[in-house]
């Protein structure tokens, strides 16, 4: 993998984007699979895994848990030594970095185990991220839990009495991860969990977890859109297959599928298939703005012809897809007429809070940005040069606005658009600007 600066300028495309995308594994399946896979009876291999900086926090993490886990970068593949339900440590002290599935999935499992003391924290961002509504239902459950700093936030300390199963409420409004965190871990429960939704649900990543626990063994779970409903305990998990495919992430494909749309051409995301993901569903959006998508033998082929147009979008509810509304934002420039996004207001607690960020850096680069609570509104203006992005130590900053400098604003291919701290992409997609000056260079043959 190529060093990277600390301010990355990015070279525009003088010529139509071509070449084919390999795609990282996803992050959301690799965590959750992961997880699941510690909870099996039997050894599990997943290939196809993400490594990342949030993969390898959840790794460590159940390592340190007394779970052996065995990775193999070079192929690929992590190996799980399965403990059946059991935490064999009894004492640990786990860091999760910025990573919310890690924090979440982890402070689940940590509370589903017989016994045992465990603290958890993390970098002083995710001590900002919400926690409140899983600490709730995990205390209801039988849990004692321990905010050591502000109520409902890491850091915390969990003395762990295992899940008493019964009626319990959860509010994951502010974050999916806290509802798929406790139906991951709600079969170790002593008694059928009677589950109380408050709150809106964004259904797609519940939909994957439900979906990924029956792969691991589970009964279907008639969740899906449901305010109430009956986990049952009980059953083990275990996979039929000794190993596991973690799907092409659909979030990282967000920003090769939008190339087209800036620098013309035609781009194949290889392996990416309508499967457990619902950020799959962000192509749907791109056609919507002139892109052309196709699913090939191979994977998605998009593309698009400068003769076209672009077209802004009058509204998008990104509401169940969120992580992909910044690609959107970025490129919104370039589209003609108004792009207006709405159903992000819970992306103010991620990482940083991503709608103020996306209206400033917007306006840095000379855009009419209308911003509510909930949405932001894009007024295309003439894109202004020499701009920095500041990326708030956000992945989806750097890779999102690193697609919108591939447009050749100044017509003679020199960089008018920079990264600061591209190295964040590290979070996720650790190669993300390797990939893209392969793209770069198949699409400029000498």
């Amino acid at each position: 993998m190529t060093p990277l600066p600390d301010v990355l300028p990015i070279k525009p495309f003088t010529k139509p984007a071509q070449g084919e995308v390999t795609l990282p594994g996803s992050k959301s399946l690799t965590n959750r699979a992961l997880l699941l896979a510690a909870l099996c009876d039997n050894p599990v291999t997943l290939t196809g895994a993400l490594f990342s900086d949030d993969t390898r926090i959840m790794a460590e993490a159940l390592r340190r848990l007394g779970i052996p886990v065995t990775e193999n970068e070079a192929e690929k593949t992590i190996h799980v030594e399965g403990q059946d339900g059991k935490v064999p440590a009894e004492h640990a002290e786990l860091f999760v970095g910025n990573a919310g599935t890690a924090a979440r999935f982890l402070t689940a499992l940590c509370a589903a185990a017989p016994r045992g003391v465990f603290k958890i924290d993390g970098v002083p961002q995710m001590r900002k991220r919400p926690m409140k509504g899983l600490i709730d239902t995990l205390r209801a459950q039988g849990a004692k839990i321990t905010c050591t700093g502000e109520e409902g936030f890491f850091p915390i300390t969990i003395e762990a009495h295992g899940l008493k199963g019964g009626e319990v409420t959860i509010d994951a409004s502010e974050s999916s991860q806290m509802l798929s965190a406790l139906l991951m871990v709600a079969p170790l429960a002593t008694a059928p969990i009677d589950l109380s939704l408050i709150g809106n649900v964004r259904w797609p990543f519940i939909q994957m977890t439900t979906r990924l626990m029956e792969k691991f063994g589970q009964p279907h779970l008639g969740i899906i859109g449901q305010p109430h409903s009956r986990i049952a305990c009980g059953t083990r998990y275990a996979l039929i297959e000794s190993g596991y495919a973690i799907e092409p992430d659909a979030t990282a494909a967000s920003y090769y599928a939008a190339l087209p749309l800036v620098a013309g051409g035609e781009i194949t995301l290889t392996h990416l298939r309508w499967g457990l993901q619902g950020d799959t569903d962000f192509l749907g959006v791109l056609e919507k703005a002139g892109l052309s998508v196709e699913e090939t033998f191979d994977g998605f082929a998009v593309s698009f012809t400068p003769v076209s147009s672009r077209h802004g979008l009058t509204e998008e509810d990104f509401n169940e897809f969120s992580d992909t509304f910044l690609t959107l934002a970025a490129i919104a420039p370039l589209l003609e007429g108004t792009t207006k996004i709405t159903g992000i207001a819970h992306t103010r607690k991620q990482e940083t809070d991503r709608v103020a960020g996306m209206a400033r850096e917007l306006k840095k680069l000379g855009q009419q940005v209308i911003e509510t609570e909930d949405s932001l509104e894009i007024h295309p203006r003439p894109l202004t040069p020499g701009v920095e992005i500041e990326t708030y130590n956000d992945h989806r900053f750097a890779m999102s606005f690193a697609i919108l400098g591939c447009h050749d604003l100044l017509k003679n291919g020199q960089p008018w658009l920079s990264i600061k701290n591209p190295a964040c992409c590290a979070k996720t997609f650790p190669n993300f600007f390797d990939v893209l000056a392969k793209v770069w260079k198949d699409s400029h043959p000498k």
